[in-house]
């Protein structure tokens, strides 16, 4: 069992306090848990491209100061009112699913991921980017002792997104699946789509990511500057899966004509550009476009134990909490290998 510090006031913490303006590494009251809550001395917390909604203030209603992160692991040192189930000194962390209000429809209904009143970490409350933060129970995912903190960190969002995409796709071992992009999402798809027995093709700009992409897992990898994807991918039989995890919805345009019948394009790369595609395009072949998100701590375990199991484990860069606006614009940079990690 992972052992916890005295908590002593006051804590540092990474602060946002309007839209826009740059991180502040200010000095804060160690908060107390609520009923319900329990609080997490964080270890390591992942940074995340979107926690750029916090930085910037484009999540609607956001309120500041913030904290940001969602890639959060650590150990609870105090417990709320009414908690039962967790224990002091258990290594636990909170992924973008940070609470549900269990009443909407589609908490009724079971499909927490979708609450209409989800919370954020780092968004609707203060995240990881401190040394303690207050989390609900329900935000709380168990994290296994054989991972370290900062391997995982980045698999309660990066890894929970691409595997939970890729397990709900309904392709079977086998299938032609390509993953679009080589980055912080996805080097860690095409190590689960290898582990799931997909054969893999890798699609991403230049040659520098050929040697990469394949020790990752890929059998195949297209370089989309220098031949068509969608051609190179019709010529192996279509693909049943492209998952987009590369924020360019130009890519993705282009490559929907290398679906395969029944194929579908996986979205989980953030754009707020238009996806352009054709009518005829989706009804030859009967060809679809998902978008898909994250997922509920239950599935956050899954993913855990999935990487536990099999090795998949995130490429990482690791800065202290202090370095964190250096942290956060070496992600934005697009040049981090693959995932930056604060660590405290």
């Amino acid at each position: 069992m992972a052992t916890t510090k005295v908590a002593i006031a006051p804590m540092k913490a990474a602060q946002i306090t309007k839209a826009g303006a740059d991180f502040q590494i200010v000095e804060l009251e160690i908060p107390k848990p609520g009923p319900g809550q329990v609080r997490i001395e964080v270890q390591a917390c992942g940074v995340c491209h979107s926690d750029v909604l916090t930085k910037e203030g484009l999540w609607p209603g956001i309120q500041y100061p913030r904290v940001p992160g969602h890639e959060v692991v650590g150990v609870i040192d105090e417990l709320g009112e009414g908690v039962s189930v967790w224990k002091k000194g258990q290594r636990a962390g909170v992924g973008w699913h940070g609470g549900h209000d269990n009443t909407c429809l589609s908490c009724r209904r079971g499909d927490f991921r979708n609450c209409q009143n989800l919370k954020v970490s780092g968004i609707s409350y203060d995240g990881g980017y401190e040394q303690y933060m207050v989390a609900p129970v329900e935000a709380l995912t168990a994290v296994p002792e054989s991972l370290t903190d900062a391997e995982a960190a980045p698999l309660l969002c990066a890894g929970i997104t691409t595997y939970n995409a890729l397990r709900h796709s309904g392709v079977m071992p086998g299938d032609l699946v390509a993953v679009l992009g080589i980055g912080g999402l996805g080097h860690l798809a095409i190590q689960f789509a290898n582990k799931f027995g997909y054969n893999v093709v890798a699609v991403g700009r230049g040659p520098a990511s050929a040697a990469l992409a394949k020790k990752l897992g890929a059998s195949v990898y297209i370089d989309n500057k220098v031949e068509n994807p969608a051609a190179a991918l019709q010529k192996m039989g279509g693909a049943q899966v492209i998952l987009a995890t590369a924020p360019s919805s130009k890519a993705m345009s282009e490559l929907i004509d290398g679906l395969g019948p029944n194929g579908k394009l996986m979205v989980i790369g953030a754009s707020f550009d238009s996806i352009e595609v054709t009518p005829m395009q989706l009804i030859s072949g009967s060809r679809s476009i998902q978008g898909w998100a994250s997922g509920t701590p239950a599935d956050a375990e899954d993913t855990l134990r999935f990487a536990e199991l099999t090795g998949v484990r995130p490429m990482i860069e690791k800065y202290p909490l202090e370095r964190a606006a250096e942290a956060y614009a070496r992600m934005m940079s697009g040049q981090a290998e693959f995932r930056v990690v604060l660590t405290m």
